[in-house]
């Protein structure tokens, strides 16, 4: 199976240029087309777990070959092979036998040695470097020095808890569709199919273990959705009820676009700027029978879309460096750079006034972000209520990555 983890190198690399993991990992498996499950499998937990201790994979390296290779693809093939070694069940010496394989296809082979070299010293010495790397604090975080930074000054109490979290692997959580049964009685079906899962709230199912989705009883037919506990806050503080006109500005793929429909029979209209993305919302509305208008446009130009009738709820579903979630996506964090934050403030307040003049007097928006940092969250509402003083904060909360969710911020306003 060398060539899984030649793939994996390869994902790494095309990560590096900037492309995500959701879809350097869908390119793949596309090109791909021979792969078996299981090899798919392999491939991403490879690619994604790679990412995550990317920190403290990188340190190992170093310890190992002290200077960067001059082939990058070498660099990437040694970090998947450590992580083979350090985090699967995979016999070392099948793992140091594919990257010296790997190897021989680069640089016309002349590294085969030194590949060899490095992950056999490794073995013998795992202990000991293992031990350095955990003495290193940017290797231990396996996050960016400058975001551990931003970090502490944002949570001087909680940064490690916070590191520890978005390190660690998502749980599964559900939400059980209210119109089609009760968390009571869903706890009942996944344990009939021997699944172990426990309640978070009212509608909200965490699973011991996670499972493929197909495998879930119902999924097929709208019983349940996948959605992180922290994101089923949403369409419960927007007070929603029948008849009223919601707008889910950047709605895709649609967790909380369906959430809301299975609430209340609310007129809703789902807005994205992505097309592909939105099929993804028609899909998940479909698979819950349920509906909505689905627009593609950009909800930071309403004069190319709005019809002129106010909306009663808005959910301001804002991009942002998505901090919150990123051990459910640990590219972000290697994907980011500082300078990223003043473009997305500028978009997040752009977006915000131009959502704002949709919404009618009395009306409710929800801010949300799946972000973690200050300046795209609390600052970002500090500054949108010293624009617009017909606005009124009645409740915010940032969540941070813990066990139960992942991390969100939420402030709901209302218009006078």
């Amino acid at each position: 199976m060398h060539h899984i983890q030649r793939l994996a190198a390869d994902i790494l690399g095309r990560i590096e240029a900037g492309t995500t993991l959701t879809d350097a990992l869908a390119d793949a498996q596309r090109q791909q087309e021979q792969l078996t499950p299981a090899e798919r499998g392999a491939l991403q937990d490879l690619s994604y777990g790679s990412l995550r201790h990317l920190g403290v994979l990188r340190h190992c390296l170093r310890q190992l070959v002290p200077r960067p290779l001059p082939e990058p693809q070498l660099e990437r093939l040694l970090l998947v092979a450590l992580y083979q070694l350090q985090h699967t069940r995979a016999a070392p010496y099948a793992v140091v036998n594919e990257a010296v394989t790997s190897a021989s296809g680069i640089a016309r082979g002349k590294f085969k040695g030194l590949v060899n070299g490095a992950l056999r010293n490794f073995l013998r010495r795992r202990d000991e470097i293992l031990d350095a790397a955990a003495r290193d604090d940017v290797a231990a975080a396996n996050h960016p020095d400058w975001w551990v930074a931003r970090l502490r000054e944002a949570y001087p109490q909680q940064w490690q808890a916070v590191l520890a979290a978005s390190n660690a692997h998502p749980p599964l959580t559900l939400r059980v569709n209210r119109r089609d049964g009760s968390v009571a009685e869903y706890l009942a079906q996944l344990a009939a199919a021997g699944m172990e899962a426990s309640a978070l709230g009212n509608e909200a199912v965490q699973l011991a273990k996670p499972v493929a989705v197909r495998d879930l009883p119902g999924f097929a037919d709208g019983a349940v959705s996948v959605q992180d506990e922290g994101a089923q806050r949403a369409a419960h503080w927007l007070d929603l009820r029948p008849g009223l006109r919601v707008l889910d500005a950047c709605a895709a793929p649609g967790g909380k676009t369906g959430h809301m429909l299975e609430l209340a029979d609310v007129e809703l209209t789902a807005l994205d700027i992505d097309a592909a993305r939105l099929a993804r919302v028609g899909d998940n509305l479909q698979r819950l029978g349920l509906n909505a208008e689905l627009r593609q446009a950009d909800a930071a130009r309403p004069q190319d879309w709005w019809d002129g009738r106010p909306f009663d709820r808005i959910l301001a579903d804002v991009p942002c460096s998505a901090s919150g979630v990123v051990r459910r996506h640990p590219d972000i964090k290697w994907l980011r750079r500082p300078g990223d934050f003043a473009a997305l403030g500028r978009q997040q307040a752009a977006m915000a006034d131009a959502l704002w003049t949709l919404l009618a007097s009395g009306g409710k928006m929800l801010y949300a972000t799946c972000s973690i940092f200050p300046e795209e969250n609390c600052q970002q509402l500090e500054s949108f209520l010293r624009r617009h003083p017909d606005a009124v904060r009645l409740k915010e909360e940032q969540l941070l990555p813990c066990e139960r969710h992942d991390g969100f911020y939420y402030a709901l306003l209302e218009k006078h």
